[in-house]
């Protein structure tokens, strides 16, 4: 068998699965886009990737790290590429597809289903959805990740691999398209595999309600919001949207966001700078 994850920390779980039961052995490859943001429109174009990738690449200038070396480090069309050669290479092989209840996960399914038709009853699906595990404490929880559970309860949790339905492989096609002819910029997970589009500013309230009258290093209230969001996305996408808050007025900024996350802090603006303009804002500093 090969699996198929959709988070760099599932690929670690899944290991530690294998070693504790060897009937998991097989390659692990990871679908790396987060595909619960960013334009999607024409995906399966070039035109449509490059549009996807230059916007990618707008965030990634925004932030601490380097654009150049992240664009271009991975191509999931590559990975489907060597998916299929590893199913065709040997006729007998399954693609164990692993997704936990949380958008990120099942937009990389949906976009994943259109190229793996040809391979129908051979793929397989492991859904976390509303199922109970047991975390490391002995208590019952509801994982929103694969990586959120126990490499044991991973090796428990094979006994939920079922085949992708020919019926998934007709509709969750067509769900794609409709997901990616919306074009949203934010998509969530509103249960099952319903995917809802939001607006850019969706997670601003996320942010915004992680700051305080006082001063904070950007980087720490960029930890506390991706400690306490529910509805998790990365921190790229967060801190751009950050920025665009700090250019906006709607927070304060001192230092010089544009040398990297840890050289600036941030606040909620007093009343009477609320309604100044950004520039005087940071003047004042």
């Amino acid at each position: 068998m090969i699996h198929i994850v959709f988070q760099e920390a599932d690929v670690h779980i899944l290991k530690k699965a294998i070693e504790l039961d060897e009937t998991l052995n097989g390659e692990i490859f990871e679908i790396k886009d987060e595909w619960g943001v960013g334009p999607l429109k024409d995906i399966d174009t070039e035109e449509g990737w490059k549009i996807r990738e230059d916007w990618w690449r707008m965030l990634l200038n925004d932030s601490s790290y380097d654009a150049n070396k992240l664009i271009g480090s991975f191509d999931d069309r590559q990975t489907v590429t060597a998916i299929k050669n590893s199913l065709d290479t040997n006729e007998n092989q399954e693609a164990w597809i692993w997704m936990g209840q949380n958008q990120h996960d099942v937009t990389g399914y949906f976009w994943l289903m259109p190229q793996l038709r040809d391979y129908q009853g051979r793929v397989m699906i492991i859904y976390l959805n509303n199922l109970p595990f047991i975390n490391e404490k002995g208590q019952l929880f509801y994982p929103w990740a694969v990586h959120d559970i126990l490499p044991k309860e991973a090796v428990k949790a094979k006994k939920l691999a079922r085949p992708v339905t020919l019926s998934e492989f007709e509709i969750d096609p067509d769900e794609w398209r409709k997901i990616a002819e919306e074009n949203a910029t934010v998509r969530i997970l509103e249960g099952g595999k319903k995917i809802v589009g939001k607006e850019e500013n969706f997670y601003d309230s996320e942010i915004l309600k992680n700051l305080t009258k006082d001063w904070q290093k950007a980087t720490r209230v960029m930890m506390n919001i991706l400690h306490r969001m529910k509805i998790k996305t990365g921190d790229v996408y967060l801190m751009w949207r950050m920025k665009q808050l700090i250019r906006e007025g709607r927070i304060q900024v001192m230092g010089d966001m544009e040398k990297g996350w840890k050289e600036f802090d941030v606040k909620l603006p007093e009343t009477k700078q609320a309604e100044m303009p950004f520039e005087a804002n940071v003047a004042t500093e």
